[in-house]
């Protein structure tokens, strides 16, 4: 006798910030709303999206973006945001552009707060140079 298959619906993807968060495990969504305050707060007017699946906020190129996974929260800027936090972010794993706040701890709000900004002023200056 063969086996019947269990041929389910696939879930819809998530296509704004809100319903990411809205489908994420219970233990990361209050974590997920923290971080989108957090962010919005220090890249006031960036545009909210979806890139590769995860929140992103952008203004003329992506500033940040978050996850979530299992055990951890993950914020994605680039190198030299991470490079120049690095003694702040010893109590983290963190990755080249990457850093890894987990689940069970309480977000640095602050600290994620001034990664943003740092982000803002890096692509604002960017952008400066470019214009000059």
């Amino acid at each position: 006798m063969r086996a019947e298959r269990f041929s389910a619906q696939p879930s819809a993807r998530p296509t704004t910030v809100a319903e990411y968060i809205a489908a994420a495990s219970p233990a990361a969504r209050p974590k997920l709303r923290q971080m989108r305050t957090a962010i919005r707060a220090a890249a006031p007017g960036a545009t909210e999206n979806l890139k590769w699946g995860m929140p992103a906020y952008s203004y003329r190129r992506i500033l940040v973006l978050f996850a979530a996974f299992q055990r951890h929260i993950g914020f994605y800027a680039i190198p030299t945001t991470v490079k120049a936090f690095a003694p702040k972010l010893t109590r983290y794993k963190t990755g080249r552009g990457s850093v890894q706040f987990p689940l069970d701890q309480p977000l640095p709000l602050a600290l994620i707060r001034r990664l943003t900004l740092y982000r803002v002023k890096e692509d604002r200056t960017r952008d400066a140079k470019w214009k000059g």
